[in-house]
């Protein structure tokens, strides 16, 4: 669906921006108007697309290529989190305090994979229960979800929230397109939100509208873009998983660029000269894993590049 890849593109640009500490700083009001939406959004479509028709076997690969890189990756970041001084410095790394962080409360952005192994195989299971009805089991997985947020404190309420929400409108079926329009409106209405911090919060009232008219901004936006921009978008909306696996390095490696661009108090010149290492890296990651035949091993798939 062109309409998500390029919302998708959108997204994962944001995220790169906003990774990189020196931009957070900077604009840290800015960081959290992207904070309500942006990664919400892809749970949405996460809810959304998630195929629970296949069998428990093939659902099961699908996770387990989920759960191979985000094993490998958040290891790797908790290892780094306990050597550097980052701002989710772990002090003392023990194995309880490893394996509670591995599996339950992730650190970095990796908490987003392991938010959608939870809720995908929730979803899928709570689906795969003979003789109950659509609304019972939607209403069962909002309560697990909400059980899994509120008691357990493994996922966010936000995400539950918006994964659950995608997959009422898979099941629903509501057409994507038609539930979100392409409108100007849009556009006054998140300005007019965003003024305010108490809708800064993906599951306030506010916040909801906030990700609406943002992903409504997202589909007018698609309906004007043409030619080698679109192509360009789409190509990053489709390999989003390559840079939300390996940006963190070259996020982390960015800040040696500051230097080059101290005259510059605005950040623009670092954001146009971080923004293209972060991503061009992740996909020569990804080029090189595919190319060395490491990407079925990582992710079940003999090309992780689209």
């Amino acid at each position: 669906m062109d309409d998500i890849d390029i919302m998708k593109c959108i997204f994962i640009v944001l995220m790169v921006i906003f990774h990189l500490v020196y931009i957070g700083d900077s604009y840290p009001y800015v960081k959290k108007v992207v904070y309500t939406f942006h990664m919400t959004g892809f749970l949405l479509f996460s809810g959304y697309l998630m195929n629970i028709r296949k069998s428990w076997k093939d659902f099961a690969k699908t996770l387990t290529w989920y759960a191979i890189p985000y094993l490998i990756m958040e290891c790797g970041y908790i290892l780094m989190a306990s050597m550097l001084p980052i701002r989710e410095h772990i002090d003392k790394l023990t194995p309880a305090v490893f394996f509670d962080t591995l599996l339950l409360h992730p650190l970095g952005p990796y908490w987003y994979l392991q938010t959608l192994i939870l809720c995908g195989f929730t979803y899928f299971a709570i689906f795969r229960i003979p003789k109950l009805s659509l609304h019972s089991r939607l209403i069962g997985l909002g309560l697990i979800l909400c059980v899994y947020a509120q008691w357990l404190h493994i996922i966010s309420l936000s995400a539950g929230f918006y994964f659950l929400v995608g997959a009422i409108m898979q099941q629903a079926p509501l057409p994507f397109n038609k539930l979100f329009q392409p409108s100007p409106v849009a556009l006054l209405a998140f300005t007019l939100l965003i003024l305010f911090p108490i809708n800064l919060s993906p599951i306030q009232v506010g916040g909801i509208f906030i990700v609406y008219s943002v992903i409504c901004i997202g589909m007018l936006l698609t309906k004007h873009l043409t030619g080698k921009i679109r192509a360009a978008l789409l190509f990053i909306g489709r390999n989003t998983l390559p840079i939300f696996l390996f940006s963190p390095i070259f996020t982390l490696l960015s800040k040696h660029l500051l230097p080059l661009v101290s005259f510059d108090t605005s950040g623009i010149l670092f954001i146009l000269m971080s923004l293209p290492v972060c991503l061009l890296g992740s996909f020569a990651i990804g080029w090189v894993m595919d190319s060395i035949h490491l990407s079925p091993l990582f992710f079940g798939k003999k090309k992780v590049l689209a």
